[in-house]
């Protein structure tokens, strides 16, 4: 099957290189000096899924239509990437590998003949070096659409996916992606201290306001009527017992996360835009918490807080972790 891959970058090189392993024709799109890397001497993958090599086709843009669409980009640069692509790819069916809630309705919009579903994926992996990736965690991943069971297409495009890597079809996707909000909220922290996300964890009053900002979260989910789907052992009856908990008691939530990471340092998607010299997706994470609690008649706090700090390292670089030891709930 010939598979294109728009934003070659952590998950969009690791799902290039071992579907290019597993036999796809694949064609990347990049930019700057990871297109430059890509052209010269392919994609090299290491770490949680073993070593692979790819040899693929790479441009600004996808050249041959494909059979399969992933959109791999940042949250902020999916509208125009897949404007820049739609050409080639609408009536294509286009699978959304990215985080915050918004992904697959925007290429609904600009793509109105393509079936459009999404992924949650839980690798974790560091991209700071152009075309080089390394999994430090590696991880299934769930895909689907909407609220209901998940359809024939789903399934469909899981199985050939997991050729190269796990991929379970889900159903109640809009749920799970609310609860890899929630996992997400381990990003904000990293990226303000300049620490990894293992280190963070593994300090109790960093802990502190990572938990806080995980528990104000699934409140705002409870609050928009959110059912809270299953991801990496989270799932609904979790999540609303974790938002009843006594912070101090909460924390057993991110430690856990810490555990299943290993020891490997994991940065965090926030972390690796900020070292690349890139814009993060914080609004689409934290800032997504803010505008949802919003609709729902509430305040999110820490996370509005945990976003304009992240906005401040994008101008400034690490803060002192005094600035974030003042957002936690006493």
């Amino acid at each position: 099957m010939r598979i294109g891959i728009i934003g070659a970058g952590a998950l969009g090189g690791t799902f290039a290189a071992l579907l290019a392993r597993a036999g796809h024709d694949v064609e990347v799109t990049a930019r700057g000096s990871g297109l430059a890397a890509i052209l010269a001497d392919g994609i090299r993958l290491t770490g949680g899924f073993g070593d692979a090599h790819a040899r693929v086709d790479a441009g600004e843009v996808l050249r041959v239509r494909p059979d399969l669409v992933l959109v791999c980009t940042k949250a902020q640069d999916a509208e125009a990437a897949i404007s820049a692509n739609a050409a080639v790819i609408d009536g294509v069916p286009v699978v959304i590998v990215q985080n915050g809630l918004d992904g697959v309705a925007i290429a609904e919009r600009l793509l109105p003949r393509s079936s459009c579903m999404g992924v949650l994926s839980i690798i974790a992996a560091n991209y700071t070096e152009p075309g080089v990736v390394r999994v430090t965690t590696r991880a299934t991943s769930y895909l689907g659409r909407g609220d209901g069971p998940p359809d024939a297409e789903c399934i469909r495009i899981a199985a050939i996916l997991s050729d190269a890597v796990p991929v379970v079809a889900i159903g109640g996707f809009r749920g799970a992606q609310w609860s890899k909000l929630v996992v997400n909220m381990v990003n904000a922290v990293p990226t303000i201290v300049g620490r990894s996300v293992q280190e963070v964890i593994d300090d109790r009053r960093l802990r502190r306001v990572v938990t806080a900002s995980m528990r104000e979260t699934v409140r705002v989910g409870m609050a928009r009527g959110v059912r809270f789907g299953a991801v990496q052992g989270l799932g609904d009856v979790r999540l609303r017992l974790f938002a009843r908990l006594p912070l101090a008691i909460g924390q057993v939530l991110p430690w856990l996360m810490r555990v299943r990471m290993g020891d490997v340092p994991n940065l965090g998607s926030t972390q690796q835009s900020i070292r690349r010299g890139q814009p993060t997706e914080i609004d689409f994470l934290n800032g997504a918490v803010v505008r949802e609690a919003s609709v729902a008649g509430m305040d999110a706090p820490v996370n509005r807080a945990l976003t304009a700090l992240v906005h401040e390292v994008e101008q400034h670089g690490a803060l002192p972790v005094k600035r974030v030891l003042e957002l936690a709930p006493r």
